[in-house]
C-alpha cells in the first residue's frame, strides 16, 4: 500500500483475504485461490464485484480426490492423517471433503490443525503413538519442511498442492500451476490495460496434473504399480 503499486497478485487464500482487508482499491488478482466465494473474496465467480478476481483452486474437489489416490496407490491405507493450517480459512472445507471422502472409502481420517512452524515439528513425532498410512498435506503448509519431515519419518506424503512433490513429497494431484499463472498474468495485462477486476469473471481450473516422485517412493519402500506410474503426467526420477 505504501508503495503505491498498481496491482496485487496474491498466492492462496491467506494472501489474497490479506490483500483484500488491506485495499479496497487496488485491482487483486488471485493466481489461485479456495473457494473465494464463501470466503468473501468475491460476490460470484461469474460477476466478481469489488477490485477481486482471479483463478478459483477448486482445492475441496481436490482434496477428496487426494483421499481416493491413496487409496489406490496404496490399496492397504486405512488411516490418513491430513495437516491442515488452521489461519487459512479454507482449512474448514478442505477438511470437510476429506472427512466425507473418508466415508466413501471407509478410510479413518485423523486430522492434525497447524497454528505454527513448532506444531508442524511436532506433528510427525506425534504419528509414531498411532502411525497412519500416509498424510494429506494442505497446499498453504510449508511444502518444503512438510516433505522433509514426511521423509524423515518415512510416510507417504501426498498434497493437491505441486510444491510438496517437487521438495520431495510422494505424489501431488491438482491443478497446472504453470497454467494457471499464465491464465492470471492475462487477467493482470487486462487489469493494467484498463479493465475493470468486479467486470472479469473469476476463471476455473481446466487442466490438471498427476505428479508421482519415484525417488521418494524408493526411499521410503514403497512400490508404485506399473498402471498407477503410467497415469502420471510427470515422475520425478
Amino acid at each position: 500500500m505504501r508503495l503505491k503499486v498498481d496491482l496485487i497478485v496474491a498466492w492462496f487464500t491467506p494472501a489474497a483475504l490479506a490483500a483484500k482487508q488491506a485495499t479496497n482499491d487496488i485491482p487483486i488478482v488471485m493466481a489461485t485461490a479456495g473457494n473465494p466465494v464463501e470466503n468473501g473474496l468475491v460476490a460470484s465467480l461469474a460477476h466478481p464485484g469489488g477490485n477481486v478476481t482471479g483463478m478459483s483452486a477448486q482445492g475441496a474437489e481436490l482434496a477428496a480426490k487426494c483421499v481416493e489416490m491413496v487409496r489406490e496407490l496404496i490399496p492397504t491405507a486405512r488411516r490418513v492423517a491430513v495437516l491442515a493450517n488452521a489461519p487459512d480459512p479454507f482449512s474448514k472445507p478442505f477438511l470437510e471433503s476429506v472427512r466425507q471422502a473418508g466415508e466413501a472409502t471407509k478410510t479413518t481420517i485423523a486430522p492434525v490443525m497447524i497454528h505454527d512452524d513448532q506444531e508442524l515439528e511436532a506433528a510427525f513425532p506425534a504419528f509414531d503413538k498411532d502411525r497412519p498410512d500416509a498424510v494429506i498435506v494442505q497446499p498453504s503448509l510449508p511444502p518444503k519442511r512438510s516433505a522433509e519431515l514426511a521423509l524423515q519419518y518415512r510416510l507417504p506424503a501426498v498434497s493437491f498442492g505441486r510444491g510438496i512433490v517437487d521438495e520431495g513429497g510422494l505424489m501431488s494431484y491438482g491443478v497446472d500451476g504453470a497454467d494457471m499463472f499464465r491464465r492470471a498474468a492475462t487477467l493482470v495485462d487486462k487489469i493494467l490495460k484498463g479493465a475493470k477486476p468486479a467486470d472479469l469473471p473469476v476463471q476455473q481450473p481446466t487442466k490438471f496434473e498427476l505428479v508421482i516422485n519415484l525417488k521418494t517412493a524408493k526411499a521410503i519402500g514403497l512400490t508404485i504399480p506399473p498402471a498407477f506410474l503410467a497415469r502420471a503426467d510427470e515422475v520425478i526420477e
